[in-house]
């Protein structure tokens, strides 16, 4: 005996609702979009044209669409059709896959997406999920949708760019020995500026110009030939100059592309080239991507970030200060790993952010090692004298305090030194290992009280 089926009956559509298990993903994303405020979509607000979908439907079909790993916009207009969940969410609409892609790449739904998060830590809160005692912080490394053969790299612009530099002052030169052109007043005596390039080109376009109107006025050839001559070294000048004005104008948006990176991709100018993790042969590839931060608690992601600065290190003071500027307030404990340790973040965190931060440093590992504790050459293993604020090497020499030094790092970070120096490190047994120094120099020490 069989239930009964038949294709030729006709059902009444039930509310897609009734379909869905009580705990499906559908009804947290439902409720995570109908918590955000309604000013949060007025932006979307249109009083032209033909009316468009919701952007709470919207947001709500694209982001149930990411928790099931599609994210194309073609996969998610087939879901439409085809999955209960989706179709209970879009409540009937079917929008294509071009008006999807069209609404997620505008920049209000960015706000919305912050939004999103905001609402979301609320609803932890409200359930007790989350303590709100710690912040955990860690970053990953994504690959862009960009070719590994496109990178420009910084330092071989600045190469080029200097050579541009000189070349065009000795055509410059050339020019004025030559007496093809006038001297002008130039902004920088170091540089030519693409304007004063411009100007050069113009100079010497007129002289050719000028040429090319004497040899056709001129009926002598052996005139005609000469002026042909004459005119040659102008021509090549001022194809030189067009060139260099070119380039120079190729250099300047390179720069103003790189900022403060050292590299970037020709097909996604915001990607930069970074080390990513070896692969399943321990290979290390370099490749375009972006350093994405998370911000997580009880394993729930709170706040994220994109940076283009490929080091962890960096990133934690900018990534700190967006949460506070845009997501919730820090709580008392920052919780990151050793890649985050340095005594810039520490100082920000303790000391302008009166947190506590719970995170080791590059060495906190490495220092609980017998090894290490046991090796007398090194400085951490001296005997220190705070009475007369001296060392003593493994040569039972003492090392006096010399001076003090102030180091700026390339953030701008100021760290402070002091430097000991040896007494006398002539004829010292351990003197190849413990240091570098010419002979004749004794061995110096520095160290950072703070850090």
């Amino acid at each position: 005996m069989f239930k009964n089926y038949t294709m030729n009956q006709l059902v009444f559509p039930l509310d897609l609702e009734v379909k869905l298990q009580n705990n499906d993903i559908a009804f947290h994303v439902h409720h995570l979009v109908e918590s955000i405020p309604h000013e949060a979509f007025e932006p979307f607000l249109r009083n032209e044209g033909c009316p468009a979908y919701h952007p709470r439907m919207m947001l709500k079909i694209i982001l149930c669409a990411y928790t099931q790993s599609v994210f194309s916009g073609r996969k998610i207009e087939a879901l439409l059709k085809d999955s209960i969940r989706m179709m209970w969410l879009a409540q009937g609409h079917e929008p294509s896959y071009r008006t999807i892609n069209r609404f997620r790449v505008q920049l209000e739904v960015k706000e919305l997406i912050r939004q999103c998060f905001v609402q979301f830590r609320c609803r932890l809160v409200e359930e007790n999920l989350i303590d709100q005692e710690a912040v955990f912080i860690d970053g990953t490394k994504i690959e862009a949708n960009a070719n590994k053969f496109t990178f420009v790299w910084k330092k071989s612009i600045e190469n080029y760019h200097q050579s541009l530099i000189e070349k065009s002052n000795q055509l410059y030169n050339e020019l004025l020995e030559n007496e093809i052109i006038p001297e002008m007043e130039r902004e920088s005596a170091e540089q030519l500026s693409l304007e004063e390039l411009a100007q050069l080109v113009q100079q010497v376009d007129d002289i050719v110009t000028e040429y090319d109107q004497q040899i056709e006025t001129s009926s002598d050839v052996l005139e005609r030939k000469a002026l042909r001559n004459e005119r040659k070294y102008p021509k090549q000048a001022r194809k030189q100059l067009m060139d260099m004005a070119l380039r120079k104008q190729k250099y300047q948006q390179d720069f103003e592309i790189f900022g403060t990176r050292n590299s970037y991709s020709k097909t996604d100018p915001d990607a930069t080239f970074m080390r990513m993790k070896d692969d399943y042969m321990q290979n290390g590839q370099l490749k375009a991507g972006y350093n994405v931060q998370i911000a997580t608690e009880g394993q729930y992601s709170l706040a994220y970030s994109i940076f283009s600065n490929p080091t962890d290190t960096r990133t934690l003071i900018p990534f700190l200060d967006e949460i506070e500027q845009h997501y919730f307030e820090l709580p008392k404990h920052i919780v990151a790993d050793a890649g985050y340790g340095s005594e810039q973040n520490y100082n920000d965190i303790l000391s302008n952010r009166k947190r506590e931060a719970l995170i080791t440093y590059n060495l906190y590992l490495k220092e609980q090692e017998k090894k290490y504790k046991q090796n007398t050459l090194n400085p951490d293993n001296w005997h220190y004298d705070e009475e007369t604020d001296t060392y003593t090497c493994p040569n039972q020499k003492r090392l006096e305090f010399h001076h003090d030094s102030v180091r700026n790092d390339r953030t701008g970070f100021q760290r402070e030194f002091k430097i000991y120096e040896c007494e006398d490190c002539s004829g010292c047994p351990f003197r190849s290992s413990c240091t570098k120094a010419k002979e004749g120099n004794n061995r110096k020490l520095m160290v950072n009280e703070k850090w």
